[in-house]
């Protein structure tokens, strides 16, 4: 196990490093001028010329690529262009755990849902609850997210103010005890975490739900009842665990998809994250910080995929790494 982990890590390296180059290519390819970022109505050309050449924008692109390589083989992403120079490392430091927050609430209530309505739903096959179930799952699944954020926003927020519209905390929080502050980051994160678990407990649901079928039709869960276990140890102990094998693999190809709808929900609640960063750097030509986030990016899709590799061999001990 342990030597196919570290082959896996360096098959990584190189995998994570040609999406860093392809990166640094396209972002250098699309229309527009970070030093426009800087640039006021009025000011000289040769002071944005200053401005280019102090950030090595007017070097020839081999040339600002080598400098790039030889920077980020150090460790160093460089200072962010529309952040007054801070390093891009401290932006990151500063957003990711919020974003981190966000996606591991969303993983656990998109898994613990998904499988408990997938169970439901196989047991209870062709009733009014299946049927039920089937059609909300999938028109949660089909729903975009931002606009469901913001459905979720005008009703839960704005007619009937349950839930905060935006932000974190409220304002003043950092006066308040440790656990007053702890409730009110939870009551914050009510709304962006449900609209993002709904979404994908509603798919999970639909492959738990085709997995736990198949399995139940197996001979062995046959054997199981004939010998007068009580159902609940028919499912919970035989059947769920080898229906969840198709799931498992879910788990680590879902964490990048988080990300990414994390992004637009960071960008509706006005959320501090990696999401709200990226748009930000993006529409400013953030070249460093684009990157960095990309860099962020591909490392939670290796991690994700070897997580769910691993897993599927402890949940699985006939797989062989």
């Amino acid at each position: 196990m342990v030597i196919y982990i570290f082959k896996r890590l360096l098959i990584a390296v190189p995998l994570i490093f040609g999406v860093l180059t392809l990166t640094f290519f396209i972002i250098r390819l699309a229309p527009g001028d970070p030093a426009a970022f800087f640039i006021q109505p009025g000011i000289s050309p040769n002071v944005a010329e200053q401005i280019r050449a102090q950030y090595g924008l007017n070097d020839p692109l081999p040339v600002q690529y080598v400098k790039w390589l030889a920077s980020v083989l150090q460790g160093d992403f460089g200072r962010s262009f529309s952040r007054a120079q801070q390093p891009v490392i401290e932006v990151i430091a500063e957003a990711l755990p919020v974003t981190v927050t966000i996606a591991l609430l969303t993983l656990v209530a998109n898994f613990v849902f998904g499988i408990l309505i997938g169970i439901i739903s196989a047991v209870r096959q062709n009733s009014f609850l299946d049927r039920f179930l089937t059609v909300t799952a999938l028109f949660f699944y089909s729903m975009p997210e931002f606009w469901f954020a913001l459905m979720m926003i005008i009703l839960f927020a704005l007619k009937f103010p349950f839930f905060p519209a935006s932000g974190l905390n409220e304002i003043g929080a950092e006066n308040l005890g440790p656990l007053a502050f702890t409730l009110d980051r939870i009551w914050h994160l009510v709304l962006p975490v449900t609209v993002l678990s709904i979404n994908g407990s509603a798919g999970i649901a639909r492959y738990v739900r085709g997995s736990m079928l198949e399995v139940i039709r197996q001979d062995y869960i046959r054997t199981a009842r004939a010998k007068g276990l009580p159902e609940k140890i028919v499912i919970f102990k035989h059947a769920l665990r080898n229906a969840l094998l198709p799931v498992i693999t879910l788990m680590g190809s879902s964490l990048p998809f988080i990300f990414s709808g994390a992004l637009f929900i960071e960008v509706i609640f006005a959320f501090p994250g990696m999401g709200r960063v990226t748009v930000e750097a993006i529409f400013a030509r953030d070249y460093p910080l684009i990157i960095a986030d990309t860099f962020i990016s591909g490392a939670l899709i290796v991690i994700g995929n070897l997580v769910a590799d691993v897993l599927y061999a402890v949940v699985d001990p006939r797989i062989k790494l």
